[in-house]
């Protein structure tokens, strides 16, 4: 799940969301904050290289695992894990 807007001091919170994760859970958090909330499937081992996001951005990952890699920091995300993207990153 994905979103976009204002300003965060940390890029990930462990166990921010219970697993299974809900779309409805997520977006009684994030609405209040001022994002909204979108699901994007990645296949297994898509890498989205030199991407720039435009504006923040939050990802919740509901199931499988992520990596990210911001401000040559590499971030390992695992279900119920939200990550803050900013804008430029």
């Amino acid at each position: 799940m994905v979103s976009s807007t204002h300003e965060h001091r940390e890029y990930v919170r462990r166990h921010k969301f219970s697993v299974p994760v809900s779309k409805e859970a997520v977006e009684q958090d994030w609405v209040p904050r001022g994002y909204s909330c979108d699901l994007f499937v990645d296949p297994p081992g898509k890498e989205w290289r030199d991407f720039t996001h435009e504006q923040d951005e939050l990802v919740v990952v509901v199931s499988g695992h992520m990596q990210f890699t911001i401000d040559q920091e590499v971030v390992q995300l695992e279900p119920g894990d939200e990550c803050f993207i900013p804008a430029g990153k």
